[in-house]
């Protein structure tokens, strides 16, 4: 290889690299969730996230317009979960207020910050806002597992098997 192409390569190679940031954040968790209906990332970075959800008719609680409150609170778990954004997190709580209704078409904008850590224990603070309007604000208490939380064996399973009896067959 002649130097002016060993040059040439090593060139390209600084150049990738100049432009590779590595504080760029990836989205860890909650992949598959509908953006729709949950908000666009619109800012994620470690322990901070903001999202834009716009309210559209699937989201309606009555004919004058109302949102349900289940599309904000999903909102912002789904914000509390990116903030964190641990592949196995799963909130454990939440202490939240609902202040303003929001209606047909409104862009809330959500943001939620990691405020406590402790050991898998993240306690995250969410807002969220129309306008200038604060519509929704709370607490969230996360942890993050070491396994899928479906994956897990909980101590009620465990319970039940040693028990002979198993929780399913006990709706019958």
């Amino acid at each position: 290889m002649a130097e002016d192409d060993l040059l040439v390569e090593n060139e390209e190679e600084l150049e990738i690299e100049d432009y590779r940031d590595e504080r760029q954040v990836f989205v860890q968790t909650h992949e598959r969730i509908n953006q729709e209906f949950c908000g666009d990332i619109v800012t994620l970075e470690d322990g901070y996230v903001e999202l834009r959800l716009v309210t559209t008719i699937d989201m309606l609680a009555d004919n004058v317009g109302l949102i349900h409150g289940g599309f904000i609170f999903s909102s912002a778990d789904y914000a509390a979960m990116l903030a964190v954004n641990e592949r196995n997190v799963v909130l454990v709580a939440a202490d939240t207020q609902f202040l303003s209704p929001v209606k047909l078409h409104d862009e809330v904008n959500i943001v939620a910050r990691v405020r406590h850590k402790e050991g898998r224990k993240r306690n995250v603070h969410v807002t969220a806002h129309v306008l200038d309007v604060k519509v929704f604000e709370g607490e969230f208490k996360t942890v993050i597992t070491e396994k899928h939380v479906l994956k897990l064996k909980l101590l009620h399973d465990e319970e039940a098997l040693n028990s002979g009896t198993h929780p399913q067959s006990e709706e019958a």
